[in-house]
């Protein structure tokens, strides 16, 4: 894929969620088994779930402070990251959710999908509010220290979508691009945009004037915050 292609097909191949849940031991010596709490963890959905405006039906998040709300209320992860990260990590058999995501879908990735995207999965309607920027538990979840940083410099970070209109999803339904206001701001520029913001202040401007980007990210972007 490229940044110039549109969206043909996307399918939703699998979806989780998770509550918050302590991990790891309090007494371990080791740090990566220390005590941690977090929803990262998420599990397979079988069948319809329900999805609101804050989040899908059995999730949550333990930090809300850097989580979840209405522009986080699904994060999405391209199933074709998997087979890279294997091959690169020496892993196998890396679960769908493995980085923490409620949607793995097939037919999108971050140069393909743009700000403000509105999909429609069956009844329900998603909308692409902003990129997902990759946190410490991913490297937590993996125990491989630099794996956040690498996330974030090959850019298979994920986005997340805010919903429109409710209603309920299940694995294997369709992504149905219905609107695309915003073709020149994929998912991967507009990150790249973010992370290096203090040295491309005009993108930076003009990423913040649009309108379907998360108010969080647009703030951050028009401050120009490290």
């Amino acid at each position: 894929m490229t940044e110039n292609d549109e969206v043909i097909a996307a399918r939703i191949l699998s979806i989780q969620v998770g509550m918050p849940a302590k991990r790891g031991r309090p007494d371990a010596a080791d740090p990566a088994e220390q005590e941690w709490y977090s929803a990262f963890i998420k599990n397979p959905v079988e069948g319809p779930v329900r999805l609101g405006v804050l989040n899908l039906e059995g999730d949550g998040q333990a930090d809300r402070k850097h989580h979840g709300g209405v522009d986080k209320a699904v994060l999405a992860y391209p199933a074709s990251h998997y087979p890279r990260w294997e091959r690169e990590l020496g892993l196998t058999g890396m679960p769908f959710g493995g980085f923490g995501e409620n949607f793995t879908v097939e037919g999108v990735e971050e140069v393909s999908v743009c700000i403000g995207d509105t999909f429609s999965v069956g009844d329900v309607l998603v909308q692409v509010s902003q990129p997902r920027q990759p946190c410490w538990k991913i490297s937590r979840r993996w125990n491989i220290p630099d794996l956040t940083a690498r996330v974030l410099k090959t850019g298979r970070t994920g986005w997340y979508f805010r919903v429109l209109r409710e209603g309920t999803v299940c694995a294997g339904q369709t992504l149905q691009l219905v609107e695309r206001p915003f073709p020149e701001w994929t998912v991967a520029r507009a990150m790249r945009v973010m992370v290096e913001r203090k040295q491309r202040l005009r993108e930076a401007a003009e990423l913040a004037a649009c309108d379907a980007l998360s108010p969080g990210w647009r703030a951050k972007l028009a401050a120009g915050q490290s």
